[in-house]
């Protein structure tokens, strides 16, 4: 057996177990078994699954919508840095909606996917109905949209080397891709192995490192420019960590490994999560 097959248990939803199995071609982790397309949006519903509710319901969740408001500034002003005079945007995964918002709040023409029908609800009253269902994205013309965003999505979906040839059939041909994702070599995945929260199996299909990315995006003649560190990410999956180690939120302990996992990530540039800044070549 691989040295990074781990047996990894869902603990938002099912309860039930699943593999991490590595894909010697790209050198990500698979998610085995992965669940068939109609079977898995019922491992979404659950209300614990902060990005499809504006729910504040607890200490956790207040500070979850706390950081978010910051991330969303952060994140406005990563794309406003890579626009052209039209400034058209598209955040596919956008779940409830705050980022288009934030965006077309700041003069961007906003589009959306969203597959949750809850969520897409929700993004589509803040954002006069610009956002659309999975299957919308395959009708989109060519060469539509200066940014394409991914924040904590692509390891969500399937047939991967699909999903970035539809990303760079759409997007301009200067334009940028921003993709982030979880990095299962961060300092805090290798200390709570089985129990580090950002798995979460069976929802991530794929678990990336830096390599993987690369790899997965040079297939379609792009590379990645650019890699930062999401530096909030480490401490919130280290905290729901704990939650699922222990048993207990166990703040302390989280946020210490957090911090650890971000300050050995100054050197390793291996952080918790990582956005990564793709260009046709």
């Amino acid at each position: 057996m691989a040295k990074e097959n781990l047996k990894v248990k869902d603990h938002s939803v099912s309860g039930e177990e699943f593999e991490l199995i590595l894909n010697s071609e790209y050198g990500f982790l698979e998610t085995s078994p992965q669940p068939d397309s109609d079977k898995l949006p019922e491992y979404y519903k659950s209300e614990d699954y902060i990005s499809h509710t504006d729910s504040q319901r607890n200490l956790f969740e207040k500070a979850y919508h706390l950081v978010r408001q910051f991330s969303l500034k952060k994140k406005l002003n990563l794309i406003n840095s890579f626009s052209s005079t039209e400034k058209n945007l598209l955040d596919v995964g956008c779940g409830t909606g705050d980022f288009l918002q934030t965006a077309k709040q700041n003069n961007w023409t906003v589009f959306g996917i969203e597959p949750n029908k809850k969520a897409r609800d929700i993004a589509n009253k803040k954002t006069n109905h610009s956002v659309f269902k999975t299957d919308e994205l395959f009708k989109i013309e060519e060469h539509r949209f200066d940014v394409i965003t991914l924040w904590h999505v692509l390891e969500h979906l399937p047939n991967l080397e699909e999903q970035i040839s539809i990303f760079k059939k759409i997007l301009k041909p200067n334009g940028t891709l921003i993709i982030a994702v979880p990095n299962y070599k961060s300092y805090d995945a290798k200390h709570y192995k089985q129990f580090w929260a950002a798995y979460d199996v069976p929802r991530h299909l794929w678990h990336f490192n830096k390599e993987s990315i690369s790899k997965l995006v040079s297939k379609q003649d792009m590379q990645v420019v650019k890699m930062k560190p999401l530096l909030f990410d480490a401490f919130y999956v280290s905290l729901l960590s704990e939650k699922y180690k222990t048993g207990k939120m166990n703040m302390l302990n989280g946020f210490w490994i957090g911090l650890l996992s971000n300050l050995k990530s100054l050197r390793t540039k291996e952080a918790s999560s990582l956005i990564y800044i793709i260009k046709n070549r």
